[in-house]
């Protein structure tokens, strides 16, 4: 199963554009995802239905925060982004002839129920401002400066 890393990939521009303090177009954005512009829209598409972004039309247009990063957690993202599986383990079948197999599955039914709700908890516990310091904390602690930090969003 291959990894979904929206959501990192997401954190990443989220933070840029919250560097950056000005709209950023998709083309921009694009450059910071290493990815395509119109993959760029689709993503940030979702966040703006879910209140997260804006986009601004015309010159000097693009998307912007429109929330505090206070107010926006990794698990309002994490919901904006449809929810991806949080998991590439599953069971071998979801419905068994074999009582030892309703076994397993029943066991690891729980420990997947467990696991995913401590990640969401986690997720929700943890503000886009909280990600911001940590950058902050780390340019400082390599003495680099915010634009050297910003170089790919150009």
């Amino acid at each position: 199963m291959k990894r979904d890393s929206r959501l990192s990939g997401v954190l990443h521009v989220l933070l840029h554009m919250a560097g950056v303090g000005e709209p950023m177009t998709s083309d921009q954005l694009a450059k910071v995802m290493q990815t395509h512009p119109v993959v760029v829209r689709r993503v940030m598409a979702g966040l703006r239905d879910s209140g997260l972004v804006r986009s601004e039309k015309g010159h000097g247009g693009g998307w912007l925060l429109s929330c505090n990063l206070d107010d926006i957690t990794l698990g309002d993202i994490y919901n904006a982004l449809d929810a991806p599986e949080l998991f590439a383990m599953g069971n071998r079948t979801e419905a068994p002839g074999c009582l030892v197999e309703e076994a397993v599955n029943a066991a690891l039914n729980s420990a997947f129920a467990e696991a995913r709700q401590v990640l969401l908890d986690r997720l929700a516990g943890v503000s886009l401002a909280a990600l911001n310091k940590d950058f902050h904390a780390r340019l400082q602690a390599r003495g680099g400066t915010r634009a050297s930090a910003m170089a790919h969003t150009a």
